[in-house]
């Protein structure tokens, strides 16, 4: 799938808000605002559920890498998620810590 195409899909789903369970949450971490070397997804089935996470790292910034973002659209669809959360901008990792 096409970067673009990649970030406007997981944008839309982010922008329609909460539609129930199961839901998944997306943050990028890097060493600077401008630049995320990691993404942390969060999926959580149902209320109160407990939580399952995947990380992935990169070089460069995830947010550019196609292979990245097509696997977090795949990842939704397999989990038939019905909520986005994504967390705005780039936590450095001295904030994370």
């Amino acid at each position: 799938m096409h970067i673009d195409k990649a970030k406007k899909r997981i944008a839309k789903l982010v922008k329609a808000g909460f539609k129930g369970y199961p839901q998944i949450s997306i943050a990028y971490f890097g060493s600077s605002k401008d630049c995320a070397n990691e993404v942390v997804i969060q999926l959580m089935a149902e209320e109160g559920g407990a939580i399952q996470e995947q990380r992935f790292t990169s070089t460069t910034d995830v947010r550019a890498d196609e292979v990245v973002q097509s696997m977090l659209v795949k990842i939704i669809e397999r989990a038939e998620v019905k909520t986005v959360l994504e967390v705005a901008g780039v936590t450095t990792l001295d904030e994370k810590r």
